[in-house]
């Protein structure tokens, strides 16, 4: 009978606490995000395969046009989130944190974060059962309506 019941327990808690393909995908997108915006670098490594590719343009505001493509490597994101809010002045309470999954397949998926800096789209890839980010294509500043 105590057999029986651990079993059920197990099942049961596998249910519970199992995330979809879908929830894990956005949970990668938000590590990403609170890498940033949290200066918890760890979060990158969690998230980001090291083969990252992230390309994107920004926009000064005193310039009329986007600058040439900035590339940034997986290192280099990882420095960026160690420095990026380190003084707690890059985000405000009012500073955008919106994740959408757009499609998630069984080994690979495509997202989007609007973040204060602006909209970086994803690409993500399973390795080994763990949902990473490949690609980031982006573009800032935030466009506000």
């Amino acid at each position: 009978m105590k057999y029986i019941f651990s079993v059920v327990a197990v099942f049961i808690a596998s249910i519970t606490f199992a995330q979809t393909d879908k929830e894990l995908v956005h949970a990668a997108i938000e590590d990403y995000v609170d890498a940033l915006y949290l200066v918890q670098p760890d979060r990158i490594k969690k998230s980001v395969h090291p083969n990252l590719t992230k390309k994107g343009f920004w926009k000064g505001k005193d310039q009329e046009n986007y600058g040439k493509e900035q590339i940034m490597t997986f290192d280099q994101l990882v420095a960026l989130a160690g420095t990026w809010n380190a003084k707690g002045t890059a985000i405000t309470k009012d500073s955008p944190k919106v994740i959408e999954v757009y499609d998630v397949q069984d080994q690979t998926a495509t997202g989007k974060v609007t973040a204060e800096w602006g909209t970086d789209y994803f690409q993500l890839a399973k390795y080994d059962g763990k949902w990473m980010i490949t690609n980031i294509v982006w573009q800032g500043p935030r466009v506000k309506s």
